[in-house]
């Protein structure tokens, strides 16, 4: 059975000189020109660093984006994942035709609406109801079709008493949800969207999310969606590639790509290993592992099951029972939830310790998580302190609208006790 490619990417590179509007001088536009009368490859292209914001580099050249290839599938929900600065939204301002590949080209069929950053293609000072309009008429589609569309894509937006009003008198929020309904309901085969849905509410969110899910499994157009949040990408999407300093470094099934973005390629995203770093005269910490009950660390985590939190350490002083470990848990928005010890049910002793925590069965919501590591002497003064030791998420397995905006709010779901007096 032959695949359906509607969007291609072939050896896509794309190249900027760094603190300059243009090209840069006048000589480096001239050598261009030489080069490219005499047939031959453009000079510049053969120099500059790679994409690593982290260091100064050597040449006024970066490589945004290097040697990019994949295909897009009618119908498929392709997630982009990386960190900041990886190449994320150059790509997909690549992808829009917003701006040009340096080298490669993108083949595409059919339209392609794209959401990158707040207001994207909005007039300021036109109204709401306008700019609809003129964003279909960029996209190609008649009056006729844009006013047959316009009660949804107002109802939808939530935005109806301000619709007469000028686009620069909306707050951020209003914004994008005005954008998100225009790009959603004009039926464009290809729908690109960064990160701008997080300026939305819950509500919004969650309205977009059941959309975009609306639009791929039900209408069969295309989604390139691009997210900080891994449970909603694991939510949404169907396939994934992993951007790293402006290169593909990873591709394949949604869950396999958020466990090599979460734990990169030497482990896996909730077991991780340590190294001399950690061997210190107290205690030696060899590894810290979260799996579900039976299954392994390299599955993912289900909130329907008992998620069991395993740490292994090594205590070399006889007087071992003076030490506990203390865990601190933050959620994705880096907020504190609660700190968990062994210190009044568990001994450590002199050797190797293998120590389990058991989390019960929907204690924690889906979503992403983050573990602080204390190791306290005599429960008054803490000999060491890792932040963010090891991250994880846990999943949703049995809603329909899985990880993202369709759980329960909150991030504990505690199991109380009901019955009858």
């Amino acid at each position: 059975m032959s695949k359906d490619i509607i969007l291609k990417a072939e050896s896509i590179s794309k190249q900027y000189r760094l603190g300059q509007v243009g090209t840069g001088t006048l000589s480096h536009d001239l050598n261009r020109w030489w080069y490219r009368i005499r047939g031959k490859e453009n000079p510049y292209l053969k120099i500059g660093d790679i994409n690593d914001r982290s260091t100064k580099g050597t040449s006024d050249y970066v490589w945004a984006l290097q040697d990019i290839n994949f295909e897009v599938e009618r119908g498929e929900v392709l997630g982009i994942i990386g960190k900041n600065g990886a190449g994320k939204s150059t790509l997909l301002k690549i992808l829009s035709k917003v701006t040009a590949p340096t080298t490669g080209s993108i083949k595409s069929r059919g339209r392609i609406a794209s959401l990158l950053e707040v207001g994207t293609g909005f007039n300021p000072e036109l109204t709401g109801r306008e700019n609809i309009f003129l964003n279909g008429a960029i996209l190609g589609m008649t009056k006729k079709e844009i006013t047959s569309k316009l009660d949804e894509i107002i109802d939808f937006s939530g935005c109806e008493r301000y619709i007469d009003t000028p686009v620069k008198r909306y707050s951020s929020g209003m914004t994008v949800r005005l954008a998100f309904a225009v790009a959603a309901f004009l039926e464009p085969e290809i729908l690109v969207i960064d990160e701008v849905l997080a300026v939305g509410d819950a509500e919004f969110q969650k309205k977009a999310i059941g959309k975009m899910q609306d639009i791929s499994k039900g209408e069969g157009r295309t989604v390139l969606f691009v997210s900080h949040n891994m449970a909603a990408v694991k939510s949404l999407c169907t396939r994934g590639i992993v951007l790293e300093h402006g290169k593909v470094v990873f591709e394949g099934e949604i869950e396999n790509v958020v466990s090599y973005y979460l734990g990169g390629d030497t482990n896996s995203m909730n077991f991780k290993t340590f190294g001399k770093e950690y061997d210190l005269p107290i205690f030696k910490l060899n590894e810290i592992s979260l799996n579900n009950l039976g299954r392994s660390s390299d599955d993912v985590l289900r909130e329907n099951e008992i998620i069991n939190l395993n740490t292994r350490i090594d205590i070399k002083v006889k007087n071992a029972q003076r030490y506990h470990l203390t865990y601190h848990l933050y959620n994705e928005m880096g907020e504190a939830m609660f700190s968990f010890s062994n210190v009044e049910s568990l001994a450590l002793k002199y050797g190797t310790n293998k120590i389990v925590c058991n989390f019960p069965i929907y204690f924690l919501q889906s979503g992403q998580y983050f573990l602080s590591l204390f190791i306290v002497e005599d429960s008054r003064q803490a000999i060491f302190i890792e932040k963010d030791i090891i991250a994880f998420t846990v999943v949703d397995s049995g809603r329909e609208l899985g990880t993202y905006m369709g759980r329960e709010p909150g991030f504990i779901r505690p199991q109380f006790i009901w019955q009858h007096s």
